[in-house]
C-alpha cells in the first residue's frame, strides 16, 4: 500500500475514533467534506499545514499520524 493511502487510512481511523464524520472534519478545516474523503482514500495530498491543523483538530501527535507501521 502507498504512503499516501496509509496515510489516509491513519487519517480515516483516527477520525472515527474521535466519532467526527468527515463533513464535521472538514468543517474544522475549512475544506469540503469531498476533499476529506479523497484523502482518506489516498487520492488528495494535503499541505503540511493542513496536516498540522489536522492533527489539531484530532488531537493526535503528528508523528503518530504519519506512524505507517
Amino acid at each position: 500500500m502507498s504512503r499516501l493511502k496509509l496515510l489516509g487510512s491513519n487519517i480515516k481511523n483516527y477520525r472515527e475514533s474521535r466519532h467526527l464524520s468527515q463533513e464535521a472534519l472538514a468543517e474544522k478545516l475549512d475544506l469540503s467534506k469531498e476533499y476529506i474523503c479523497r484523502v482518506e482514500r489516498g487520492q488528495k495530498y494535503m499541505s503540511l499545514r493542513k496536516l498540522f491543523q489536522l492533527c489539531d483538530a484530532l488531537d493526535v501527535d503528528f508523528c503518530k499520524l504519519t506512524n505507517f507501521k
